[in-house]
C-alpha cells in the first residue's frame, strides 16, 4: 500500500512543479505533464514498470473528454458536418495510410507489415488535440472544426482497423502467442466466438441501446437523483453513465471513446447536460494529465538512444507525411489562410490509440515485438512535440497571417463623417447604430473584413482599415470630424491612437471605451475626453434587477443604483490622482487599497440611509413614482 502512496505522490508532485511552470512560459499545460513525466521517468527513474498499467487507467480520460464533446454537440450539428466527417477524415487516414504504406515498402518491409504501420500512423491524437485547442481558445476556428471531424473519423476508423489487422498476421510469429495469449488471459468479450453475422447484431444492438436507452432512459434516472438531494450522487450516477457504456463498448468489441461520444451526442439536449458536464469535468482533467505524464514517462532512452538516427528519422517523417497530406487536403476543401496551417500542423502526429493498436499487433502476431517497441518511441515523441507546433502556429504563423490582413489595402472612404468610430465590433456597432438613427453622419473603421462584410450586409455603411494608421485617420476626414469613439479590441493600441488624436487634432472630443479600471486610468491619462468601462453600466444594471428580483421596490432599486453612481464618481478622481501620481513608491499598492476599502465603506453607509425624505432631482427625477407608491410604503412600515 506505501507504494501506491509513493507513486501516487510522485505523479502529482511532478504535475504540480511542471504544469504551472510551463504554462507561465507559455508552453501549455499538455507540454507540462509531458516534461513532467520525463523527469520522474527516463531522467530521474523515480517510476518503474507500473507506468504502462497505469496509462492503460488513464487513458479513460480520453474517454471521459470525448463524452463532454459529444455532449456539446447535437444530433444536428453531427448531421450537418457528416461531409467533411466522412470526405475529409475519410481522405486524411485513406492517403495518409497509402504514403506511409509506400514509405514502409520502400525500405523492404512486408506488405501486411507496412499496410499495419500505415493503419498505425494514420491516426492523431484526440487528446493532446483537443485539449489545446480548448486552453488556446481555437475551437471556433475553422481549422479546429476541420480538424475536429478528421479525429472523430479516426476514432470511427479504428473498429475496422481492429477487424483488419488480425488478417495480416505473420506466420512466422504464431509462436508468440501463446506466452501473450497467458497475459491477456482475462479480457472478457461478448462476440470473441460469435460467427460475423450475430457479432454484428450483438454490436448494432450494443449502438442501439446506447442511442435508445440514453434518450429515454436517462432522464428518469437523472430525476430520480435529483429528488435525493445528493450531490455526490449525481457524480456518482455520471461516472456510473460513462464507466457502463465504455464497458459495454469494450465486450462488444468496439472502440469505448466512440461509445461515450455517442451517448454525449444524444444526451447534448437534456436538460441534466450541465449538470453533468461539471461532475464529469474534475475526472476528465485529472486523468487526462495523468495520460500525457505517462506517455513523457513511457519514453524508453535505451532503445531510443541506441536507434536514435532511426527513430529521429521515422518521427521527422511521420510528422512531414501528415502535415503534407493534410495541407493538401486544405485546398480541396477551401481551408484558407492561418486556418490551413493549424488543421495541418495539429494534426501532424502519432495519436493513443497508437499504443493500443501497437499492443494488439503484438497480440495478433503482425509486427514482432522489437519492431513495436520501436515504433513506440515516434508515436510518443511526436505527441511530445505538437505542442511546440502549437506554439509554433501562435508565435510565427498565425502573426504573419495578421499583419497580412491588416496590410490589405484600405477601403476608399466615399462620405466622411462628423464622427469616427474606430471599431466596428460590438460596442462600436451600438455607438453607430444610436448616431445613425438619429441623423448624425459617421464613419465606422474596422480591421476585420468579416466584420465589415457582415455590418454592409444589414446595410450599415463600413469601411476596411486599421483606425489607428495616420494616414487612414486623415482619408476618414479627422481634420473636419468634430468627435472619435475608440471601441477598437487592443488595449494598448487604443491609449496610443488617442495620444496621437490629441496631438494631433486636439478638436476631435475623443470618447473611449475601456477594458477595466485600470485600462481606464491609462485612456484618462492619455487626454481621452470620456472613458467608460464595457461592462460598467450593463452589470449595474443587472445589480438594480437583482434587488428588484430578490424583493425591493423597483424605484428603490434605482434609487440604490443611481447611489451607487454617485458614489462611484465621486471617489473616482482620487482614485485616478493617486493612480496617476508619479510618486507612487512602494506603498501605492497599499495606499490605493486604503482608499478603495473608504470607498466601500461609504457606499455601504450611503446605501443604508433613510433617504424617504429626499426629493433631489438626481435621485427621484428619472420616472414618476409607480402608482399606490405610498400606500405600498406604508403597508411595509406597518
Amino acid at each position: 500500500m506505501t507504494g501506491y502512496f509513493l507513486q501516487a505522490f510522485i505523479y502529482l508532485c511532478a504535475a504540480v512543479i511542471a504544469v504551472p511552470i510551463a504554462k507561465r512560459l507559455g508552453l501549455g499545460t499538455v507540454l507540462g505533464y509531458l516534461i513532467a513525466g520525463v523527469f520522474i521517468g527516463p531522467i530521474f527513474g523515480l517510476v518503474g514498470n507500473e507506468t504502462t498499467t497505469i496509462q492503460h487507467f488513464a487513458e479513460f480520460g480520453v474517454v471521459m473528454m470525448l463524452f463532454l464533446v459529444g455532449m456539446e454537440l447535437e444530433p444536428k450539428a453531427l448531421w450537418g458536418m457528416r461531409n467533411r466527417l466522412i470526405g475529409l477524415g475519410g481522405l486524411q487516414v485513406g492517403l495518409t495510410t497509402a504514403c506511409i504504406t509506400a514509405i514502409a515498402l520502400l525500405f523492404d518491409q512486408s506488405i501486411g507489415i507496412s499496410i499495419t504501420i500505415g493503419l498505425i500512423f494514420s491516426l492523431s491524437s484526440t487528446a493532446i488535440v483537443l485539449q489545446t485547442f480548448s486552453e488556446k481558445s481555437l475551437n471556433k476556428t475553422e481549422g479546429a472544426r476541420n480538424a475536429f471531424s478528421v479525429l472523430i473519423f479516426q476514432d470511427i476508423a479504428v473498429i475496422p482497423m481492429l477487424a483488419l489487422i488480425p488478417l495480416l498476421a505473420m506466420p512466422e510469429l504464431v509462436g508468440q502467442s501463446a506466452s501473450l495469449a497467458t497475459d491477456h488471459h482475462d479480457e472478457m468479450s461478448l462476440v470473441a466466438h460469435l460467427p460475423a453475422w450475430l457479432n454484428g447484431i450483438v454490436v448494432i444492438s450494443a449502438i442501439a441501446f446506447v442511442v435508445v436507452g440514453g434518450h429515454f432512459l436517462s432522464r428518469p434516472l437523472f430525476r430520480f437523483i435529483a429528488k435525493s438531494g445528493l450531490r455526490e450522487m449525481f457524480t456518482t450516477t455520471a461516472l456510473l453513465l460513462v464507466i457502463g457504456i465504455a464497458a459495454l463498448m469494450s465486450l462488444v468489441g468496439l472502440s469505448p471513446a466512440l461509445g461515450t461520444f455517442l451517448a454525449g451526442v444524444v444526451l447534448a439536449n437534456s436538460e441534466f447536460k450541465h449538470e453533468l458536464e461539471s461532475n464529469v469535468e474534475p475526472f476528465k482533467g485529472l486523468l487526462l494529465g495523468l495520460f500525457f505524464i505517462t506517455v513523457g514517462a513511457g519514453i524508453n532512452f535505451d532503445i531510443l538512444s541506441a536507434n536514435l538516427t532511426v527513430v529521429v528519422g521515422i518521427t521527422l517523417g511521420l510528422m512531414l507525411v501528415k502535415a503534407a497530406v493534410l495541407y493538401v487536403l486544405s485546398f480541396i476543401f477551401k481551408i484558407s489562410a492561418s486556418d490551413r496551417w493549424l488543421f495541418a500542423l495539429s494534426l501532424a502526429q502519432a495519436g493513443e490509440f497508437g499504443f493500443v493498436l501497437l499492443s494488439f499487433t503484438q497480440q495478433q502476431n503482425v509486427l514482432p515485438n522489437d519492431l513495436v517497441q520501436l515504433l513506440s518511441l515516434p508515436v510518443a515523441i511526436s505527441m511530445f512535440l505538437t505542442p511546440g507546433l502549437f506554439i509554433l502556429f501562435e508565435k510565427v504563423i498565425l502573426p504573419r497571417y495578421a499583419k497580412q490582413e491588416n496590410q490589405q489595402a484600405a477601403d476608399h472612404i466615399e462620405e466622411m463623417g462628423e464622427v469616427i468610430i474606430a471599431g466596428a465590433g460590438r460596442f462600436g456597432q451600438i455607438v453607430n447604430r444610436l448616431l445613425v438613427s438619429n441623423d448624425i453622419k459617421t464613419t465606422a473603421l474596422d480591421y476585420q473584413v468579416s466584420q465589415i462584410d457582415m455590418m454592409r450586409s444589414i446595410n450599415i455603411k463600413s469601411y476596411f482599415g486599421d483606425a489607428t494608421l495616420p494616414d487612414l485617420l486623415h482619408t476618414a476626414g479627422a481634420h473636419n470630424a468634430s468627435m472619435l469613439v475608440i471601441a477598437i479590441d487592443q488595449q494598448e493600441r487604443a491609449v496610443e491612437l488617442t495620444t496621437y488624436i490629441k496631438a494631433t487634432y486636439p478638436h476631435i472630443k475623443i470618447l473611449a471605451r475601456a477594458f477595466d479600471r485600470g485600462h481606464n486610468y491609462q485612456l484618462k491619462r492619455a487626454g481621452a475626453d470620456y472613458v467608460i468601462s464595457e461592462t460598467y453600466h450593463s452589470a449595474l444594471q443587472l445589480g438594480k434587477e437583482a434587488l428588484t428580483q430578490l424583493g425591493m421596490h423597483p424605484f428603490q432599486a434605482e434609487q440604490q443604483k443611481h447611489i451607487f453612481l454617485e458614489t462611484e464618481e465621486s471617489h473616482s478622481e482620487d482614485l485616478y490622482e493617486l493612480w496617476n501620481n508619479p510618486q507612487q513608491g512602494d506603498g501605492f499598492l497599499e495606499d490605493y487599497r486604503t482608499l478603495f476599502l473608504q470607498l466601500e465603506a461609504t457606499l455601504s453607509e450611503e446605501m443604508n440611509k433613510d433617504r424617504m425624505d429626499a426629493h433631489e432631482k438626481g435621485e427621484r427625477g428619472w420616472t414618476p413614482p409607480p402608482k399606490n407608491y405610498i400606500d405600498e410604503m406604508k403597508k411595509d412600515k406597518e
